[in-house]
Protein backbone atom coordinates (compact mmCIF):
# COMPACT_ATOMS: atom_id res chain seq x y z
CA UNK A 1 0.00 0.00 0.00
CA UNK A 2 1.50 3.14 -1.15
CA UNK A 3 3.21 5.45 1.97
CA UNK A 4 3.72 8.81 1.33
CA UNK A 5 7.49 8.81 2.21
CA UNK A 6 7.57 7.10 -1.13
CA UNK A 7 7.02 10.38 -3.18
CA UNK A 8 8.88 12.45 -0.62
CA UNK A 9 5.81 13.83 1.75
CA UNK A 10 5.29 13.13 5.17
CA UNK A 11 3.26 10.84 7.06
CA UNK A 12 1.11 11.77 10.00
CA UNK A 13 -2.19 10.74 11.78
CA UNK A 14 -4.33 12.95 14.27
CA UNK A 15 -7.21 12.10 16.49
CA UNK A 16 -10.29 14.11 15.45
CA UNK A 17 -14.32 14.13 16.07
CA UNK A 18 -13.45 10.65 17.26
CA UNK A 19 -11.48 8.73 14.76
CA UNK A 20 -7.83 8.73 13.83
CA UNK A 21 -7.12 10.50 10.83
CA UNK A 22 -4.12 9.95 8.61
CA UNK A 23 -2.75 12.49 6.56
CA UNK A 24 -0.03 13.08 4.08
CA UNK A 25 2.39 16.88 4.63
CA UNK A 26 4.34 18.47 2.44
CA UNK A 27 5.66 20.64 5.19
CA UNK A 28 4.48 22.69 8.73
CA UNK A 29 2.74 26.03 8.78
CA UNK A 30 5.76 27.54 10.73
CA UNK A 31 6.93 29.75 7.94
CA UNK A 32 3.97 31.65 7.12
CA UNK A 33 2.78 29.13 4.07
CA UNK A 34 -0.80 28.98 3.74
CA UNK A 35 -2.13 25.80 4.81
CA UNK A 36 -4.67 23.86 2.49
CA UNK A 37 -6.66 20.79 3.45
CA UNK A 38 -6.66 18.49 0.04
CA UNK A 39 -9.91 16.72 0.22
CA UNK A 40 -10.17 13.93 -2.12
CA UNK A 41 -13.57 12.18 -3.26
CA UNK A 42 -14.45 8.46 -4.47
CA UNK A 43 -12.59 6.43 -5.72
CA UNK A 44 -9.97 7.96 -4.31
CA UNK A 45 -7.47 8.51 -1.24
CA UNK A 46 -4.79 11.11 -0.38
CA UNK A 47 -2.46 9.13 -3.52
CA UNK A 48 -5.06 11.05 -5.43
CA UNK A 49 -2.84 14.42 -4.91
CA UNK A 50 0.58 13.11 -5.38
CA UNK A 51 1.35 15.04 -8.66
CA UNK A 52 0.05 18.17 -7.74
CA UNK A 53 1.42 18.40 -4.40
CA UNK A 54 5.03 18.49 -5.43
CA UNK A 55 4.23 22.00 -7.73
CA UNK A 56 2.61 23.92 -5.30
CA UNK A 57 4.36 22.47 -1.81
CA UNK A 58 7.41 25.62 -1.88
CA UNK A 59 4.42 28.03 -1.88
CA UNK A 60 1.75 26.15 0.57
CA UNK A 61 1.87 23.98 3.59
CA UNK A 62 0.02 20.84 1.97
CA UNK A 63 -2.29 18.46 3.93
CA UNK A 64 -3.98 15.67 2.35
CA UNK A 65 -6.12 13.89 4.26
CA UNK A 66 -7.68 10.18 3.91
CA UNK A 67 -11.24 10.80 5.02
CA UNK A 68 -13.00 9.20 7.47
CA UNK A 69 -13.75 5.33 5.84
CA UNK A 70 -10.74 5.83 3.22
CA UNK A 71 -7.20 5.22 3.24
CA UNK A 72 -5.39 4.50 6.35
CA UNK A 73 -7.98 6.59 8.32
CA UNK A 74 -10.47 5.25 10.92
CA UNK A 75 -13.30 3.23 9.64
CA UNK A 76 -15.55 3.12 12.61
CA UNK A 77 -17.94 0.54 10.71
CA UNK A 78 -16.48 -2.46 8.97
CA UNK A 79 -20.26 -2.73 7.39
CA UNK A 80 -22.71 -1.06 6.14
CA UNK A 81 -23.16 2.26 7.99
CA UNK A 82 -25.28 5.89 7.53
CA UNK A 83 -22.48 7.85 9.49
CA UNK A 84 -20.35 9.24 7.10
CA UNK A 85 -22.51 12.27 5.90
CA UNK A 86 -21.35 15.81 4.96
CA UNK A 87 -21.34 17.15 8.74
CA UNK A 88 -19.59 14.03 10.12
CA UNK A 89 -16.68 14.30 8.02
CA UNK A 90 -16.59 18.31 8.21
CA UNK A 91 -16.17 17.96 12.05
CA UNK A 92 -13.59 15.37 11.35
CA UNK A 93 -11.45 17.86 9.41
CA UNK A 94 -11.96 20.92 11.15
CA UNK A 95 -10.74 18.65 14.52
CA UNK A 96 -7.51 17.67 12.51
CA UNK A 97 -7.31 21.27 11.60
CA UNK A 98 -6.96 21.84 15.54
CA UNK A 99 -5.17 18.85 16.35
CA UNK A 100 -2.41 20.22 13.75
CA UNK A 101 -2.74 23.80 15.11
CA UNK A 102 -4.22 25.52 12.43
CA UNK A 103 -6.31 28.40 13.14
CA UNK A 104 -7.49 29.35 9.15
CA UNK A 105 -6.89 27.83 6.68
CA UNK A 106 -7.80 27.15 2.47
CA UNK A 107 -9.53 23.83 1.00
CA UNK A 108 -9.30 22.15 -1.81
CA UNK A 109 -11.33 19.60 -2.93
CA UNK A 110 -13.99 17.76 -5.71
CA UNK A 111 -16.58 14.99 -5.72
CA UNK A 112 -16.95 13.60 -1.97
CA UNK A 113 -14.33 16.78 -0.57
CA UNK A 114 -16.52 19.18 -2.28
CA UNK A 115 -19.37 18.52 -0.59
CA UNK A 116 -17.27 18.05 2.77
CA UNK A 117 -16.19 21.83 1.70
CA UNK A 118 -19.44 22.88 1.65
CA UNK A 119 -20.56 21.74 5.27
CA UNK A 120 -17.00 23.14 6.75
CA UNK A 121 -17.55 26.20 5.04
CA UNK A 122 -21.11 26.84 6.67
CA UNK A 123 -20.05 25.49 10.02
CA UNK A 124 -16.79 27.42 10.21
CA UNK A 125 -16.31 29.84 7.72
CA UNK A 126 -14.47 32.05 9.87
CA UNK A 127 -11.44 29.63 9.49
CA UNK A 128 -11.61 29.14 5.88
CA UNK A 129 -9.51 31.26 3.64
CA UNK A 130 -11.52 30.23 0.13
CA UNK A 131 -12.64 27.43 -1.59
CA UNK A 132 -11.32 25.72 -4.63
CA UNK A 133 -13.62 23.02 -6.32
CA UNK A 134 -12.87 21.20 -9.49
CA UNK A 135 -15.30 19.16 -10.71
CA UNK A 136 -18.45 19.68 -7.59
CA UNK A 137 -21.67 18.37 -6.82
CA UNK A 138 -23.56 21.58 -5.31
CA UNK A 139 -27.47 22.20 -5.10
CA UNK A 140 -27.64 23.72 -8.32
CA UNK A 141 -27.09 20.75 -10.26
CA UNK A 142 -30.55 19.96 -8.72
CA UNK A 143 -32.61 17.37 -10.42
CA UNK A 144 -30.13 16.74 -13.31
CA UNK A 145 -29.00 14.30 -11.91
CA UNK A 146 -31.65 11.49 -12.32
CA UNK A 147 -32.38 13.19 -15.73
CA UNK A 148 -33.70 10.77 -18.42
CA UNK A 149 -30.08 11.16 -20.32
CA UNK A 150 -27.82 11.10 -17.23
CA UNK A 151 -29.51 8.16 -15.28
CA UNK A 152 -26.95 5.59 -16.57
CA UNK A 153 -24.14 7.59 -15.09
CA UNK A 154 -24.82 7.60 -12.00
CA UNK A 155 -25.58 3.81 -11.78
CA UNK A 156 -22.99 3.17 -8.90
CA UNK A 157 -24.68 5.26 -6.21
CA UNK A 158 -27.09 2.74 -5.76
CA UNK A 159 -25.23 -0.67 -6.40
CA UNK A 160 -23.04 0.81 -3.55
CA UNK A 161 -25.73 0.66 -0.91
CA UNK A 162 -26.27 -3.12 -1.72
CA UNK A 163 -25.02 -4.75 1.62
CA UNK A 164 -23.21 -7.17 -0.52
CA UNK A 165 -21.48 -4.71 -3.02
CA UNK A 166 -18.16 -4.44 -1.41
CA UNK A 167 -17.87 -8.52 -0.54
CA UNK A 168 -18.60 -8.82 -4.36
CA UNK A 169 -15.86 -6.22 -5.58
CA UNK A 170 -12.93 -7.36 -3.03
CA UNK A 171 -13.68 -11.17 -3.92
CA UNK A 172 -10.42 -11.19 -5.87
CA UNK A 173 -7.87 -8.14 -6.71
CA UNK A 174 -9.05 -9.27 -10.39
CA UNK A 175 -12.44 -7.66 -9.91
CA UNK A 176 -11.16 -4.70 -7.65
CA UNK A 177 -9.09 -3.74 -10.60
CA UNK A 178 -11.88 -4.02 -13.17
CA UNK A 179 -14.12 -1.87 -10.89
CA UNK A 180 -11.99 0.78 -10.05
CA UNK A 181 -10.39 0.57 -13.43
CA UNK A 182 -14.10 0.99 -15.21
CA UNK A 183 -14.16 4.76 -13.29
CA UNK A 184 -10.64 5.94 -13.56
CA UNK A 185 -10.76 5.38 -17.22
CA UNK A 186 -14.03 6.22 -17.88
CA UNK A 187 -14.05 9.53 -15.78
CA UNK A 188 -10.97 10.90 -17.01
CA UNK A 189 -9.95 12.77 -20.61
CA UNK A 190 -7.34 10.08 -21.66
CA UNK A 191 -8.09 6.15 -20.63
CA UNK A 192 -4.48 5.81 -19.92
CA UNK A 193 -4.58 8.79 -16.75
CA UNK A 194 -4.03 6.31 -14.49
CA UNK A 195 -2.19 3.27 -15.89
CA UNK A 196 1.04 4.43 -13.75
CA UNK A 197 -0.90 4.17 -10.23
CA UNK A 198 -4.01 2.24 -11.23
CA UNK A 199 -2.10 -1.02 -8.98
CA UNK A 200 -1.38 1.40 -5.82
CA UNK A 201 -5.44 2.05 -6.06
CA UNK A 202 -5.91 -1.60 -5.99
CA UNK A 203 -3.72 -2.52 -3.32
CA UNK A 204 -5.55 0.56 -1.15
CA UNK A 205 -9.41 -0.74 -1.93
CA UNK A 206 -7.81 -4.06 -0.98
CA UNK A 207 -7.24 -3.02 2.74
CA UNK A 208 -9.52 -4.24 4.83
CA UNK A 209 -12.85 -2.00 5.21
CA UNK A 210 -11.82 0.75 2.43
CA UNK A 211 -14.48 -0.23 0.07
CA UNK A 212 -17.42 -0.75 2.40
CA UNK A 213 -15.49 2.69 3.94
CA UNK A 214 -16.17 4.15 0.51
CA UNK A 215 -19.31 2.90 -0.65
CA UNK A 216 -20.68 4.40 3.56
CA UNK A 217 -20.50 7.72 1.70
CA UNK A 218 -23.19 6.87 -0.44
CA UNK A 219 -25.88 5.00 1.96
CA UNK A 220 -24.98 8.19 4.40
CA UNK A 221 -26.14 10.74 1.56
CA UNK A 222 -28.86 8.64 0.04
CA UNK A 223 -31.62 10.45 1.82
CA UNK A 224 -30.49 14.02 0.68
CA UNK A 225 -30.28 12.59 -2.87
CA UNK A 226 -33.93 11.35 -2.57
CA UNK A 227 -35.20 14.22 -1.95
CA UNK A 228 -33.09 16.20 -4.42
CA UNK A 229 -34.64 13.38 -7.21
CA UNK A 230 -38.02 14.42 -5.76
CA UNK A 231 -37.45 18.18 -5.58
CA UNK A 232 -38.04 18.42 -2.30
CA UNK A 233 -34.70 19.89 -0.43
CA UNK A 234 -34.43 22.74 0.48
CA UNK A 235 -32.05 25.16 -1.06
CA UNK A 236 -29.19 26.47 1.17
CA UNK A 237 -28.26 30.20 1.64
CA UNK A 238 -25.34 31.34 -0.86
CA UNK A 239 -21.57 30.56 1.15
CA UNK A 240 -20.14 33.89 -0.02
CA UNK A 241 -16.43 32.53 0.52
CA UNK A 242 -13.84 33.23 -1.94
CA UNK A 243 -14.20 30.51 -4.23
CA UNK A 244 -12.62 29.47 -7.19
CA UNK A 245 -13.98 26.59 -9.63
CA UNK A 246 -11.80 24.56 -12.48
CA UNK A 247 -14.29 21.99 -14.01
CA UNK A 248 -12.87 19.54 -16.40
CA UNK A 249 -14.57 19.36 -19.83
CA UNK A 250 -15.03 15.62 -20.68
CA UNK A 251 -16.22 14.49 -16.82
CA UNK A 252 -19.66 12.69 -18.06
CA UNK A 253 -20.49 12.52 -14.29
CA UNK A 254 -20.29 15.83 -13.48
CA UNK A 255 -21.06 17.81 -16.63
CA UNK A 256 -18.92 21.23 -17.08
CA UNK A 257 -22.73 22.64 -18.41
CA UNK A 258 -23.69 22.40 -14.48
CA UNK A 259 -21.45 25.07 -13.88
CA UNK A 260 -24.31 27.26 -14.77
CA UNK A 261 -25.80 27.89 -11.49
CA UNK A 262 -22.24 28.12 -9.41
CA UNK A 263 -22.92 32.38 -9.06
CA UNK A 264 -26.44 31.84 -7.36
CA UNK A 265 -24.32 29.38 -4.45
CA UNK A 266 -20.83 30.73 -4.54
CA UNK A 267 -21.74 34.81 -5.39
CA UNK A 268 -18.27 35.48 -4.89
CA UNK A 269 -16.89 32.53 -7.48
CA UNK A 270 -14.93 32.54 -10.02
CA UNK A 271 -15.24 29.53 -12.95
CA UNK A 272 -13.14 28.31 -15.42
CA UNK A 273 -13.01 25.52 -17.53
CA UNK A 274 -10.22 22.72 -17.80
CA UNK A 275 -9.90 22.00 -21.56
CA UNK A 276 -7.79 18.50 -20.98
CA UNK A 277 -9.26 16.96 -18.12
CA UNK A 278 -12.01 14.78 -17.26
CA UNK A 279 -13.50 14.36 -13.66
CA UNK A 280 -9.87 14.19 -11.93
CA UNK A 281 -8.31 17.54 -13.31
CA UNK A 282 -5.79 17.76 -10.30
CA UNK A 283 -4.75 13.96 -10.99
CA UNK A 284 -4.93 14.61 -15.29
CA UNK A 285 -3.94 18.07 -15.27
CA UNK A 286 -1.70 19.29 -12.05
CA UNK A 287 0.30 22.10 -13.91
CA UNK A 288 -3.15 23.90 -14.75
CA UNK A 289 -4.64 22.67 -11.65
CA UNK A 290 -1.68 24.12 -9.30
CA UNK A 291 -1.33 27.42 -11.62
CA UNK A 292 -5.01 27.90 -10.24
CA UNK A 293 -5.03 27.33 -6.78
CA UNK A 294 -1.38 29.49 -7.43
CA UNK A 295 -3.97 32.29 -8.62
CA UNK A 296 -6.69 31.61 -5.97
CA UNK A 297 -4.89 31.73 -2.94
CA UNK A 298 -1.87 34.27 -3.70
CA UNK A 299 0.66 32.49 -1.15
CA UNK A 300 2.89 33.89 1.23
CA UNK A 301 6.69 33.24 1.01
CA UNK A 302 8.62 31.40 2.85
CA UNK A 303 9.54 33.31 5.73
CA UNK A 304 6.27 35.74 5.88
CA UNK A 305 4.90 34.14 9.08
CA UNK A 306 2.01 35.76 10.38
CA UNK A 307 -0.06 35.03 13.99
CA UNK A 308 -2.85 32.65 11.80
CA UNK A 309 -1.86 29.54 12.46
CA UNK A 310 0.93 28.14 14.74
CA UNK A 311 3.70 25.64 14.33
CA UNK A 312 1.91 22.24 13.77
CA UNK A 313 1.37 19.94 16.57
CA UNK A 314 4.06 17.06 17.13
CA UNK A 315 2.54 14.29 14.40
CA UNK A 316 1.91 11.13 16.46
Amino acid sequence: MARPEEFGFMSGYAHANGVRLHYARTGTAADGRLPLMLLHGWPEFWLTWRKLMPLLSQEFDLIAPDLRGFGRSDKPSFGPSRQQTPDVMAADILGLADALGLKRFGLVGHDVGAMVMQSIARAAPVRVAGLFFFNCPYPGIGQRWYAPDHIEQVWYQNFHQLPWAAQLIGSSRDACCLYLRHFLTRWSASPNAFREDIQRWVDNFMQPGNLQGGFNWYLSVHETRMAIARGELPLPPPIPLPTHVLWGRYDPVLKVEWTDRIPEFFPNAKVEVCENAGHFVHYEAPEEAAAAIRSAFRPRGPGKSTDENRPSAQQV
